[in-house]
């Protein structure tokens, strides 16, 4: 399970478009978006400045391009392609090729998350307490997790031909609802009551939390638990489905 590990991060380091996209993309939205904000205004309902808040969204949405967008894709074309069915072959358990998918895309979505801090801070002025810092890389991380096991299910249930659609869509809605792009406080009423419910939401939610010194909202926690669960019980499922299908 190792060595599986260390080929699937060295592919994943290795390739080009898939760490701009999940590295860099998420720092050059951030300064479009808030590189001509000041650093006073406060975003309504929120207590923050644009360029605060911001950070925290564009570091959720950077890690979340890493472990959706990598995982997603990558299972539906190894299982269309054979590799998935070799891998069965072998001693490897399921549980491991699942681990060695989360592992290298969690160890990507790493890098995003802390440029966006270093942009923000640099660029913006952004500053926080020491432990602010270390527990915003920490929550947004670990919050990762949900949607990497998004991506575990998106990969078995698509075709290698349809599942980049499906992942873009479900990419974007989360992001643009999850107001990862914009603040959940520029939608009209009826959409702020669904978004309070998205697990982008939730997500970016636990670091707004811990910018304003507070401890995360117990609804948040509870909606990205369920989604979790969800989502992991769903690729176990579909994992089953596939394997007695091979």
């Amino acid at each position: 399970m190792k060595g599986l590990i260390r080929l699937e991060l060295t592919r994943a380091l290795r390739n080009r478009k898939f760490l701009f996209f999940s590295v860099l993309y998420p720092s050059i939205l951030f300064l479009l978006i808030a590189g001509s904000a000041d650093s006073t205004t406060k975003v309504d309902g929120t207590g923050l400045t644009l360029p605060t808040y911001m950070m925290v969204s564009m570091a959720s949405f950077g890690a979340l391009t890493a472990v959706l967008m990598g995982n997603s894709e990558r299972i539906a074309k190894e299982r269309e392609s054979g590799w998935v069915r070799q891998l069965r072959l072998t001693t490897l358990p399921g549980r491991g090729y699942v681990l060695a998918k989360t592992a290298s895309a969690a160890v990507v979505s790493l890098p995003s998350i802390v440029v966006i801090f270093v942009v923000a801070a640099v660029v913006k002025d952004v500053r926080l307490d020491a432990w602010q810092w270390l527990a915003l890389t920490g929550a947004i991380w670990a919050g990762s997790l949900v949607f990497a096991a998004l991506g575990v299910a998106i990969g078995y249930l698509a075709s290698g031909d349809s599942v980049r659609p499906i992942t873009m869509i479900t990419y974007f809605g989360l992001s643009i609802l999850g107001g990862l792009w914009m603040p959940t406080t520029t939608f009209p009423q009826w959409l702020q009551d669904i978004a309070a419910w998205v697990p982008t939401h939730a997500y970016a939610a636990l670091g707004q939390a811990i910018e304003q010194s507070q401890a995360p909202h117990a609804k948040d926690l509870v909606v990205l638990a369920v989604f979790f669960a969800l989502f992991t019980g769903g690729a176990a499922w579909l994992y089953r489905k596939d394997t007695l299908k091979a």
